[in-house]
């Protein structure tokens, strides 16, 4: 007998009429047809059962701080660090903490159950630090919680950056961050990446830096990651968050960075909402939109995963918690637009950044913990396309979250009576 049995289930790799048995909060069987009895049986209808959304880039410090002290008039990064700048002596630890978890409700009504975030640690005080360590405790039952000690004014340029960033993680903070492109110097931001990657390696942990988040072509901070990656053995273990001035590298150039990359096996993490609203703010027109080349790392063999950055924050006044969104920007901005592309992109939103992340047992294979969503949609480009409602969001065996499905009633003559957006699937998606 199982605890929970989802039966008429597509999965993201195009099996239909799967049923997915699970037992103690894990998942005990996959079959077609799968029959038996169950404390709770839910019909899925057709629609896709997908592993959780992995968001591997957040600023859960500053979320739906929006607004405070000012909004950003500009648009522009340089005033959203500035506006940080103001708020951040300001902040009290139980401030964040509400915002954050409730920042959490909505992820987890998205499906989203894990989230990579960045924590300033340019604050001696360490306010966001101690309070994103409670958030993690907090939301530990629904939702993985990674953290980033990320000196947001620069390693080296700013003068307790170093201290307070080795005292957040002996508090307890699992990822080293950086940003190198933010120092007074290119040699500085290339010997901060050096100094934290010997951090990590010395600790054992792992890196993700945000690099060369410019339109510069010249800052290549990245290049300086690779190496450092492989000098210290921490292949498989770092990541370069936003990437935006491989935007406007020539290709000359972006053809010898990408087999270094790969050979680092050094992970991407491109923003797309973000970076395409924050970037190319010099130019006029032809107007550069500033996403990294993700069609390129992806043709390269480098694990990209989509992030969402930020949600309602001096940065950026938009977001939703909805990795689904990240994803449909990240189709037209790249012009990846085929099914394959999309379901590619649907990677980047899962298993790519729970791989990036080192998420243990997560997906849709038996013995992984049975955390799943039960989205209103036939296949992941339908997911994209659509961005569906999460009729049952799953963790651990238990729908900790679920919305009604889509139906709209139509009164017109000789039409149907109801209107469900999911049906409009075409007829083969292959």
């Amino acid at each position: 007998m199982f605890d929970l049995l989802i039966v008429n289930a597509t999965l993201p790799d195009g099996r239909t009429g799967q049923g997915i048995g699970i037992r103690d909060g894990r998942i005990a069987e996959i079959a077609p047809g799968l029959q038996a009895e169950a404390a709770q049986i839910i019909d899925a209808g057709g629609h896709l059962v997908s592993p959780p959304f992995v968001d591997p880039h957040f600023h859960m410090d500053a979320t739906l701080s929006l607004g405070l002290p000012r909004m950003n008039r500009s648009g522009t990064l340089l005033e959203g660090i500035a506006l940080w700048g103001e708020l951040r002596p300001t902040l009290t630890k139980e401030a964040v903490v509400e915002r954050a978890v409730r920042y959490c409700d909505l992820a987890v009504s998205k499906g989203l159950m894990a989230v990579r975030s960045h924590v300033d640690v340019s604050d001696p005080r360490l306010v966001t630090v101690e309070a994103l360590l409670e958030v993690r405790e907090i939301v530990a039952p629904y939702l993985d919680l990674q953290l980033v000690a990320f000196p947001q004014d620069g390693y080296f340029r700013h003068p307790d950056a170093a201290a307070a960033l080795e005292r957040a993680l002996d508090m307890g903070v699992d990822v080293v961050g950086g940003i190198p492109h933010f120092e007074r110097t290119m040699e500085a931001g290339r010997a901060s990446v050096e100094a934290l990657c010997r951090i990590a390696a010395d600790r054992g942990l792992r890196v993700d830096m945000h690099c060369d988040e410019t339109d510069d072509p010249l800052s290549r901070h990245v290049e300086t990651l690779a190496e450092q990656t492989v000098r210290f053995g921490l292949q498989g273990r770092v990541a370069g968050s936003h990437l935006t001035s491989m935007h406007s590298m020539d290709n000359y150039y972006v053809s010898k960075l990408l087999p270094l990359m790969a050979e680092a096996r050094l992970a991407a993490i491109p923003n797309p909402l973000i970076n395409i609203m924050i970037q190319g703010r010099h130019d006029t027109y032809p107007k550069r939109r500033g996403l990294t080349r993700i069609p390129e790392l992806m043709a390269a063999g480098i694990d990209v995963g989509l992030g969402q950055d930020c949600v309602m924050d001096p940065w950026y006044s938009m977001g939703t918690g909805d990795l689904l969104d990240v994803a449909h920007m990240a189709v037209h901005a790249t012009q990846l637009g085929s099914q394959d592309d999309k379901r590619a992109l649907f990677d980047a939103v899962t298993v790519n950044s729970a791989r990036i992340m080192g998420l243990q047992d997560y997906g849709l294979q038996v013995g992984c913990h049975a955390d799943m969503v039960l989205l209103q949609a036939r296949d992941p480009a339908e997911a994209i396309r659509l961005r569906p409602n999460r009729l049952k969001v799953i963790r651990r065996g238990k729908v900790i979250a679920e919305t009604a499905p889509e139906v709209t009633r139509l009164s017109l003559p000789g039409r149907p009576d109801e209107l469900d957006p999911a049906a409009y699937a075409p007829r083969d998606a292959s």
